[in-house]
This record gives structure tokens, C-alpha cells and sequence, in this order.
């Protein structure tokens, strides 16, 4: 099978990581994958969490998601024009604090919030998943500021989390779809894995008709190949930093 952009069923695109991208953010990174572009953010909002964590000295991570009108080939209304914020928004802002909760303890932060920004500048798919791996640099460097302020004492990250889309394509198997891939695949798969190849979240739906066990097996084997790239390049950006703040303070578990 040949692929629109010339890859191999098991490639992915060409993906890069700017850290810092924004100076005024606690943490910040641009994240590329193919020509998707999203920009992710951290804002630490001190001394205050939602209403069903006070007093339990426990911190919280929370995002925002949104798509710059002309992030597509055709102009989509900013939503807070509409007045409301989408289904699909909403869905995307609790994945994206789900998988990046999933590697935190939360105790270890006090009573914080992390917000995190997720604005794509550029779609051909995979938005979502490109948002989380992004989103994970830029709240390593927030918790990297809260360390070095003295606000915790201990290194809260357990472990690094990344994204990936996988589908079946003409009846092929692919890893990292763009979005005439995506738009055309009989089954669209997001897959939220950790450094241990751990799942944190699967999320996947026959688009034309069901798929098999051994479809499944062959998607999610597609996806730990692409999470470790991209958990890879994750490494490369922030690794070092990572290793020397788990030296100096060690994991707190949860």
C-alpha cells in the first residue's frame, strides 16, 4: 500500500519539539508532527485547586484545547463566539488531563493548579495526540520552575506519557495519520502510552465496519512503536533535566 505522503504503513511523520516557546509561560514547547503545529503551554495558578480538592492537599492538572480558525483549509468560528464550547473540545481537554494526570502524583504538588494550554496553529491530524505529547514538556518545565522556587520538595513525574493515532487505511494497518487518512479510515484509533509502555487510555471506534482481535493487536503494536518515538524525542528535549531532578530528589509515589 502506498500512502498519500509516501510513508510506510509503520512510519511516522517528521515530528520536532521547540522547548520554551513561549517566554512568558512557566513551561512552553511547539510541537510538530507532519504539518500538525500546536502549541502548549503551563500555567501555575498557586493556591488553588478545584472545589473537591481543598483541604486535601492535593494538586490538580487541567487543559484547554482549541483550533485557530484557520488551522483547516476552510475558516471554523472561534467557539467562544458560538458562545459554547464543542463535544469534541470537551473531550479533547479531558483526555489531554487524564493522560498527563496519569504520570503526576498529585500529592506531591500541594494544593496547585497546572493549566494547560493546547492551541493548534496547523491541523492535518492527530491534533489531540500531538497536544499530549507537547503538553508533556511544557508541564516537565512548569513542575522544573515549581522545583526550583522552592515551592515542592519533591520530583512529582513518574514517568513520560505520549500519543499516537493509528487506523486502518484501504485495509492497512497505519501508525500516525494525517487527515485524508483519517477522514477515509474504516477504523480511528488514539492510543495514550507511558515510558513503560503502559496504556492509559485507548480510544478507538470502527468507522465503516468492525475490526477483528487480530486488527487490534496489530493497531496497538503499531502504537507502542510510535509512542516510543515519540517518547524518544521527548527525551531528547527534556531527558537530561529529567534524570538530574529524579537524582537530586527522587520520586514521590503517590
Amino acid at each position: 500500500m502506498k500512502r498519500v505522503d509516501g510513508r510506510k504503513s509503520d512510519e511516522m511523520r517528521k515530528m520536532s519539539i521547540t522547548r520554551s516557546y513561549i517566554p512568558h509561560a512557566e513551561g512552553s514547547a511547539l510541537i510538530k508532527v507532519g504539518n500538525t503545529k500546536v502549541i502548549c503551554a503551563a500555567t501555575v495558578e498557586e493556591n488553588k485547586v478545584p472545589v473537591f480538592l481543598r483541604g486535601s492537599g492535593r494538586g490538580w492538572i487541567t487543559a484547554e484545547y482549541s483550533m485557530l480558525p484557520r488551522s483547516t483549509t476552510t475558516r471554523s468560528p472561534r467557539e467562544s463566539m458560538m458562545g459554547r464550547i464543542g463535544g469534541r473540545t470537551h473531550e479533547i481537554q479531558r483526555l489531554i488531563g487524564r493522560s498527563l494526570r496519569s504520570i503526576v502524583n498529585l500529592a506531591a504538588l500541594g494544593e496547585l493548579t497546572i493549566w494547560i494550554d493546547a492551541d493548534v496553529i496547523q491541523a492535518d491530524g492527530g491534533t489531540r495526540t500531538a497536544a499530549i505529547t507537547g503538553s508533556f514538556v511544557a508541564l516537565f518545565d512548569a513542575i522544573k520552575y515549581l522545583i526550583e522556587k522552592g515551592k515542592i520538595e519533591k520530583f512529582p513525574i513518574k514517568d513520560y506519557v505520549g500519543a499516537v493515532s493509528v487506523g486502518i487505511v484501504d485495509g492497512v494497518p497505519c501508525l500516525d495519520l494525517c487527515f485524508e487518512e483519517d477522514a477515509g479510515a474504516q477504523v480511528d484509533m488514539n492510543v495514550v502510552m507511558t515510558g513503560d509502555e503502559e496504556f492509559v487510555e485507548v480510544q478507538g471506534t470502527a468507522e465503516s465496519h468492525p475490526f477483528t482481535h487480530k486488527e487490534l493487536d496489530k493497531l496497538l503494536k503499531l502504537a507502542s512503536k510510535g509512542n516510543g518515538e515519540l517518547i524518544n524525542m521527548q527525551k531528547s528535549v527534556v531527558g537530561k533535566d529529567f534524570a538530574k531532578l529524579v537524582e537530586k530528589l527522587g520520586h514521590e509515589s503517590d
